[in-house]
């Protein structure tokens, strides 16, 4: 959508069509002198507009020739209605300027890939689009003249007209050494170039506010400036046009994901630019080789697909929630309740279908448009972001797998000889026996049954969900006898389920029924693409518990799922899950790292879940820089140095202890051999306390071994932490809400998922220099 000059910031809104320009260009040699009535006489001492200033300079700087101005590219950003311009790197704004020579005349638009192919430029219309996302057009200018208000905080380019005929006075002045000239805006606002070095914008003198204490506070000149060159702006060089990696970063609940406010596409967008800096400190002699390019991070958008119209689950929200504090609630609809539209099977299926086809999407328009791209894939989560991707690649199927089977068992299944009326009447069904035998229904055809199908038959939810409750246990107890589930040690496979002479089931079962659903809660190296993955599901599988949705396929097997800020434990745990079976992985995944800050109230570690008999330390990230951060540094010196006083405290005792004990021979009355061994032994014993008091002392420092940690990440570590600011460490509970949102522009972070990445790529990290 096109927008007016005056809707894009800056001075766009005084973009003239100076009627005196052009009389000034037709009789170059008048000298327009700064009129009383336009220029105020009442300036600021230390304002280079006054009398003495101008002089000084003109006496200063001799005529020079005439250079043509070099224009660079600029965009403009809005935010909070407020707008500003920044620069394209100098490798796109050679190209725009390359492209708008070639344009001439011609009808055709011309567009050219910029900002690494994120967005595309129509040099004719002068509008930037996104590729990738939905985002409104933006203005392009080609900029050569910039202005900076006394209340402004950085330049801003005129508009093209404008500069032009800047220009042309600019070059006239130059040519005739003939300076003092202005040109005015249609809304009474002049520049006048005093000379090469100074030029200024006046503002227009109407009537005085009476509240203003003197007119030189509504008339202080602003800096007008040519060339880019002249104004202080950091120009990017530009990204490397090689992509070597592409990951893509799916956010959490609400349509905000930091303290500000911004969107996911801002987010990213700050995460890339935090990856491209360590690639050039961290990375520098291979990219000077030549043998690394960049890694492309994409954003996911699943929040406003969930809110938009076609759901209309915001309007039916709105119309139950209460009018007061508005605000509040209003936030809780937005953010909150996404948590349980994710718990709601009909919005989670919303969700997860728009997180997969997103992601598909944009992998697609990916490789079109990156056609030699030969490169993994990632995917990245934050909070609730990570349980999507962690139940959408649960239930991933690799080339090898079938498609998922009705039968849950790999066998028919026995039901110990029981007829199909004699199940019911166990489970206090009996009244449903007609209506199975209308559709000609037997055991076996009860057990290929899915939800749907009984459904389909009449039969409500409760004794539904009893049926197949029943033979899901009956498929896990066969599992257990055939060998296809293996129980930890120390568990015992369920018995069989026999009936007594009244037809109920014998007490066999009962009594060691808390042991058969302590195994239903443990993963186990199975099939679970066999398994029902419906709500209050018992096989015991890690998809337990999870919404019965058809979870859709991915078009790529991702590398490495990178889950910031995750609850995936919590839910994991509250789904009734207790222990994640070690040789456990994601069908087409094989890397996994649960990424968090230690004051995350939203984060839960993973590691417990697999390793279960010992207490594992998270692994702590490291820094950027490539050492501790001071605090934690002290804090570990402390501890050292506690451990070291308790040894020499430990030592110092035994020593007075022995010398205590060496009572001199001459006064001790003689005794017989068997009292000073016994002596002897107690001298031992009380020295081996001292000695087994000190080597536990030592103990406590010698770190703990390498533990392998099942195989969702191939053996390796899967909980890291991030080490915490200084001023975070004052008061944890302060910074909570930082924390859940700090991985957008951390660093430490950034640098963890490069280090990954290009350890697969055979490329090493370099320490940067202090």
């Amino acid at each position: 959508m096109s927008h007016s000059s005056s809707e894009e910031g800056g001075l766009s809104q005084a973009a003239p069509n100076v009627p005196n320009t052009r009389e000034l260009l037709d009789n170059p040699t008048q000298s327009v002198a700064t009129p009383r009535d336009q220029v105020p006489p009442t300036v600021d001492e230390a304002s280079p507009s006054s009398t003495s200033s101008f002089e000084m300079i003109d006496m200063e700087s001799g005529p020079a020739p005439y250079q043509e101005v070099q224009p660079h590219w600029f965009f403009c950003r809005r935010a909070d209605d407020n707008a500003s311009w920044l620069p394209f790197s100098r490798k796109d704004s050679d190209k725009l300027e390359n492209a708008s020579h070639a344009v001439g005349d011609q009808e055709d638009e011309v567009v050219i890939a910029v900002e690494g192919e994120r967005y595309d430029v129509h040099v004719k219309d002068r509008k930037r689009y996104a590729v990738y996302w939905e985002q409104g057009p933006t203005e392009v200018r080609r900029c050569t003249w910039f202005y900076k208000g006394n209340k402004d905080t950085r330049f801003m380019p005129y508009p093209e007209d404008f500069s032009k005929r800047l220009e042309e006075a600019f070059m006239i002045s130059v040519t005739l050494n003939e300076w003092k000239r202005k040109l005015e805006f249609p809304n009474g606002e002049t520049v006048i170039l005093h000379n090469p070095k100074l030029m200024m914008q006046y503002q227009p003198i109407g009537l005085q506010d009476e509240w203003v204490s003197s007119p030189s506070e509504q008339t202080r000149p602003g800096t007008v400036k040519r060339g880019v060159n002249n104004i202080p702006v950091e120009i990017p060089d530009g990204e490397p046009e090689k992509v070597d990696h592409l990951v893509f970063m799916v956010h959490g609940i609400g349509p905000a994901c930091d303290l500000r406010f911004r969107s996911i596409i801002q987010c990213v967008n700050d995460f890339r630019s935090a990856s491209l800096s360590l690639l050039t400190s961290h990375y520098k002699r291979a990219e000077q080789d030549g043998l690394i390019g960049r890694v492309e991070f994409l954003p996911v958008n699943w929040h406003s697909a969930l809110h938009g119209d076609a759901t209309g689950v915001d309007e039916d929200i709105q119309r139950i929630t209460l009018p007061s504090i508005s605000r509040l609630r209003h936030f809780t609809n937005d953010t909150l309740l996404d948590l349980f539209f994710y718990n709601s099977p009909t919005y989670c299926q919303t969700i997860v279908d728009t997180v997969a086809s997103e992601i598909n999407m944009l992998h697609t328009l990916f490789r079109k448009r990156h056609s030699d791209f030969n490169g993994a894939v990632s995917v990245v989560g934050h909070s609730l972001g990570s349980l999507i991707l962690f139940d959408l690649l649960t239930n991933q199927r690799n080339g090898s797998r079938k498609a998922k089977e009705a039968v849950p068992c790999g066998e028919p299944l026995d039901l110990n000889g029981d007829t199909l009326q004699q199940t019911l009447s166990r489970l206090g069904l009996q009244q449903y026996l007609d209506t199975l035998q209308a559709e000609n229904v037997d055991l076996e055809s009860l057990a290929l049954c899915q939800d749907g199908d009984l459904k389909d038959l009449g039969i409500p939810l409760g004794p539904r969900k009893k049926i197949l409750d029943y033979v899901q246990k009956k498929c896990l107890s066969q599992a257990f006898k055939t060998g296809a589930v293996h129980l930890p040690e120390g568990l015992q496979a369920p018995p069989q389920m026999t009936s007594n002479s009244d037809g109920n089931q014998s007490t066999g079962f009962t009594m060691q029924q808390s042991q058969f659903h302590r195994a239903q809660s443990v993963t186990s190296a199975v099939d679970y693409e066999y398994f029902d993955v419906g709500i209050g599901q018992t096989n015991g599988g890690i998809a337990k518990g999870q919404v019965s949705i058809d979870y859709p396929q991915l078009a790529f097997h991702p590398q490495t799922f990178f889950a910031f800020g995750s609850p995936i434990g919590m839910f994991l745990t509250v789904r009734g899950l207790k222990q994640i079976d070690p040789n456990y992985s994601f069908p087409t995944c094989k890397s996994f790292y649960n990424i968090y800050h230690p004051y995350d109230p939203v984060a839960y570690r993973l590691e417990p879940m697999i390793v279960t008999d010992v207490d594992l330390e998270p692994m702590l990230i490291p820094h950027h820089k490539g050492r501790k951060r001071m605090h934690l540094e002290l804090k570990d010196s402390f501890t050292r140095m506690s451990m070291d006083l308790k040894n020499n405290v430990l030592g110092s005792l035994r020593t007075a202890w022995q010398s205590f004990s060496r009572i001199p021979v001459a006064a001790l009355p003689p005794v017989d051999e068997g009292n000073a061994t016994t002596e002897r032994d107690l001298h031992e014993t009380q020295a081996g306390v001292c000695d087994e008091a000190e080597s536990s002392g030592s103990a406590e420092q010698t770190e703990q071994p390498e533990i392998k940690v099942g195989m969702l990440n191939g053996g390796r570590r899967i909980d890291y932490v991030l080490q915490e600011k200084p001023i975070e460490s004052f008061n944890e509970y302060l910074f909570a809400i930082q924390s859940h949102l700090c991985y957008w522009e951390s660093e430490d972070t950034a640098l963890l998922l490069l280090k990954e990445i290009y350890d697969k790529l055979g490329v090493a990290m370099e320490q940067p220099q202090q």
